[in-house]
């Protein structure tokens, strides 16, 4: 139901629960008490009722009725209205849900038009029960008991986001390939998460410095110095959040470049070495190549005087110069002539 609790309190105390807004308007001006009046998503009939009893703005309004605000804070005459972005942490999925509620206070009410499930208005609603005094210092104490359970509500989302910083740091350096991408996402939480607090620190402080003008209780006032002192310190927070996120996507990058440079390092001394294996192996090529030059000069120096003897030593009888006087020293002369030869010319190509 659209309407999640409704209430008139007299001197902070809880004097009936309406069953409809037109009983508690009329429960209302009959006792000169407080309206508080609980909405979760409600519809154009609803919020149009209680603009016309209370005389709210169109404009705040039709923002409360639209949502998907950011944390603001306005006036219009005597009348407040506030957007917050409650937060909570999702273990589970390691990520921050942002809710959103639309508080407008007045003369004698105070309207609550709830966006999600955060925050619990209900735990609020019965703290201040239990503490009529403060109750009964008027809508100023609801909004104050209201902000000061969404700030509250911020503190499990800081741990949570800190531990998955120090996840990350460890992830780092430990060479993780995903953890761009969890730095990258997380990023964008705490980013949220400070579009939902910044604000908060310019809204406390405008309420105070018109907390005397709009005789705004003291107690009240002290309440509300409290609560913006856990703000600064929740903005701190997460301003150093996304410091360190940053720092760690130049980290990365830094580390993901130093470990291409060694990579390319080590390809080009494996080139280096496969160049060295290669020079050394053209080398024996060569060199082998020289040797079988060597050897095939050789024999075919020793080859020359082979063949000539091979001719003179034929056992026929009709041979040429068979029984020629000088034809053994002129046999080994054309042997020793024909081997000079050959060595000069293989010497001259560097065969030898």
């Amino acid at each position: 139901m659209p309407l999640i609790d409704n209430a008139v309190y007299v001197t902070g105390h809880r004097t009936d629960d309406p069953k409809s807004l037109d009983e508690t308007y009329e429960l209302m001006d009959r006792l000169h008490g407080m309206a508080w009046i609980g909405l979760y998503r409600p519809d154009a009939d609803e919020i149009h009722s209680i603009e016309t009893e209370f005389g709210l703005h169109h404009l705040a309004v039709e923002d409360a009725l639209t949502g998907h605000q950011r944390a603001k804070l306005e006036r219009y005459g005597d009348t407040l209205f506030v957007v917050l972005r409650p937060a909570r942490y999702l273990d589970a999925a390691e990520e921050v849900e942002f809710g959103e509620v639309h508080v407008f206070i007045g003369p004698g009410f105070v309207v609550t038009v709830r966006h999600a499930e955060s925050p619990n208005l209900g735990a609020v609603r019965h703290r201040l029960e239990a503490n009529p005094v403060l109750l009964a210092l008027g809508p100023e104490a609801v909004l104050y008991a209201i902000v000061d359970e969404v700030v509250d509500e911020y503190g499990p989302v800081v741990a949570g986001l800190q531990n998955d910083i120090d996840e990350i740091e460890k992830q780092l350096f430990g060479g993780d390939p995903d953890v761009s991408r969890r730095i990258y996402d997380l990023l964008g939480e705490v980013m949220d998460f400070q579009r939902a607090v910044h604000p908060l620190t310019v809204m406390l402080e405008a309420l105070l410095r018109g907390a005397e003008k709009y005789h705004v209780d003291l107690e009240v006032q002290r309440g509300l110095r409290d609560v913006l002192d856990h703000v600064l310190a929740i903005v701190g927070n997460a301003d150093a959040f996304r410091a360190t996120l940053q720092n760690a996507l130049t980290v990365h990058s830094t580390l993901t470049t130093q470990r291409q440079n060694d990579e390319m390092r080590r390809i080009s001394e494996a080139n280096l070495t496969l160049a060295e294996d290669t020079r050394k192996l053209s080398e024996a090529s060569i060199q082998q190549g020289d040797e079988v030059k060597k050897i095939s000069a050789w024999a075919a120096i020793l080859f020359a005087p082979s063949l000539i003897a091979a001719i003179y030593g034929m056992n026929f009888d009709h041979m040429p110069e068979l029984h020629w006087v000088w034809g053994y020293p002129a046999a080994l002369a054309a042997m020793v002539v024909m081997a000079l030869v050959l060595y000069k010319v293989f010497k001259r190509n560097r065969w030898l």
